[in-house]
């Protein structure tokens, strides 16, 4: 049966001390006495705040025993404390424990409460607390110096995907977007419950090392929101952008949509709102659209290294040229000029942008945090149509818009990404964006491989496994360097703003990202 004790912390304990340490001292050498007896008079003692009692009970007390125990309650301005021990369990034929649960006031009226275990131990023949500093608090694993102090609490706290702390980093920018749409929509529905408050930060250091906190006690609770990041791609996102030119990393769960990593060094949001040519990229989109029309991968193709098309001259990236090929084969080498004079000789402005809004050009994305609109104006021209359909001209894509390019080939379905469970979408007042099959999947798949084991990523570091598309853009003077892909239900895009060629620039970065 479960006991309870409440200690009232005073000044007047002089002969409670001597009269306990006796009875101590008596139980200690009295070898017929059980561990939960033990147990039962070291809780008593405790109640009467009788530390050198205490000590008498334990195998073995430091000589500050009584002291770690009164600097607790003085730093952190103890009032009352109460106990709840639990029965005493045999572990071993020399050995016992018992579970409590522990309860201390502070002079605020903020209460703090935690579970410990004491532990016994037979040793002589005798029943003795086998005493450590985790006795007192688990956390501890010596003696420590115990500090409080009032701290702010936000009306929303944002975790990861299993529920804690989120790292920060280069996330950073992405949350505190989170966190002022949260809140401002907590201020809306109730104004207590979406201000900030304060609380009682209960601090520890240990052998002169730096405070930690081990409790936050007495302020509002505020409302702990997941979000779909993913600790551990996260960690891998940020070490793949560590090394080199700034470079932006976003990556999503093509069955759900989740953002599972956002690992940003270009700064501004650049993986949600930023709006850069996706240059060969934009292949992918293309390439769905001739197949809606009747192509496949195996369509016969040519690839010259120039093409004059709808009086529009199209060249390849070095003047690379393979001739006679198909479909796939120049997906994999990223012919501009066979792109540029399929989409012109096949398809039309309206069949294409069809095809781009199936990937999530013109639709509002709402992840959670800001994000803008894909853009892909409908050709004026068949100069125009050429220029597009190798994401070049007046199309323009955040990185994020383009891992759910890669995330709708992988999974034959697009879907909106989102950085938060979908009831959390609606209170952020952005709603779950509608997902919709895309055309020609499987052929994407098997030319998106291509490019890896024997197109423009082929040699790039990538894992087996990994399909994807290069992208190397001009625009405004620069040029940026693109990787959209995906590995099994893991989609990524990699942007190297003003970092040059895709394959050479954004490829190892994807590599990296991949392999951990």
């Amino acid at each position: 049966m479960r006991g309870r004790w409440v200690v009232l912390i005073g000044v007047a304990l002089v002969g409670a001390l001597a009269a306990g340490t006796f009875a101590a001292l008596r139980l200690t050498g009295d070898r017929s006495r059980t561990p939960q007896q033990v147990a039962d008079a070291y809780f008593a003692a405790w109640r009467k705040g009788s530390f050198g009692a205490m000590a008498g009970l334990v195998d073995g007390p430091p000589a500050d025993f009584a002291a770690e125990h009164r600097d607790l309650s003085r730093h952190l301005e103890v009032v009352a404390v109460e106990f709840v021990p639990d029965p005493v369990r045999r572990t071993g034929p020399d050995a016992a424990v018992a579970g409590y649960e522990v309860v201390r006031t502070l002079a605020g009226g903020a209460s703090w409460n935690f579970r410990s275990t004491l532990r016994l131990a037979r040793r002589g023949g005798v029943w003795r607390v086998d005493w450590t500093p985790a006795t007192l608090h688990p956390d501890l694993k010596s003696a420590g110096t115990w500090s409080a102090q009032q701290v702010r609490v936000p009306a929303v706290t944002f975790t990861d995907s299993g529920g804690r702390a989120l790292p920060g980093g280069l996330l950073t920018p992405y949350v505190d977007d989170l966190f002022e749409r949260y809140a401002g929509v907590l201020e809306d529905e109730d104004a207590d419950e979406g201000a900030d408050g304060t609380a009682v930060s209960i601090e520890v250091a240990e052998a002169g090392g730096k405070p930690r906190r081990v409790a936050l006690v007495g302020g509002p609770k505020g409302r702990k929101v997941r979000t779909t990041v993913d600790r551990r791609v996260q960690a891998a996102a940020e070490r793949a952008v560590a090394s080199g030119p700034p470079a932006v990393l976003v990556a999503l769960r093509p069955s759900t949509g989740e953002v599972l990593a956002v690992a940003d060094r270009v700064g501004g949001e650049t993986a949600f709102v930023g709006g850069y040519p996706p240059g060969s990229t934009f292949k992918t989109v293309t390439a769905a659209a001739l197949m809606a029309a009747g192509a496949g991968p195996g369509t016969p193709a040519d690839c010259p290294a120039g093409v004059v098309t709808a009086q529009r001259t199209i060249t390849n990236d070095e003047g690379r040229a393979l001739g006679a090929t198909t479909l796939a084969g120049a997906y994999a080498a990223s012919c501009n000029t066979t792109f540029a004079k399929l989409a012109v000789d096949r398809l039309d402005g309206g069949r294409l942008g069809d095809t781009a809004r199936a990937f999530g050009f013109g639709v509002r994305l709402r992840p959670g945090p800001g994000a803008t609109i894909g853009e892909f104006p409908e050709p004026g021209s068949g100069a125009e149509l050429a220029e597009a359909s190798f994401g070049q001209g007046r199309v323009l894509a955040s990185p994020l818009l383009m891992a759910t390019v890669a995330a709708a080939a992988a999974d034959g379905t697009w879907r909106g990404p989102r950085m938060l469970a979908r009831k959390d979408l609606k209170s952020v007042g952005a709603a779950p964006v509608a997902a919709h099959d895309v055309p020609g999947a499987p052929g994407l798949r098997a030319m998106m491989r291509a490019v890896v084991t024997e197109g423009t990523a082929a040699g790039g570091g990538l894992p087996g496994g990994t399909a994807g598309k290069t992208g190397t853009a001009e625009a405004a003077g620069a040029t940026h360097a693109w990787f959209i892909g995906f590995k099994g239900d893991l989609a990524f895009a990699v942007l190297v703003p003003a970092g040059g060629s895709g394959p050479k620039a954004a490829v190892p970065v994807a590599a990296r990202f991949l392999r951990g």
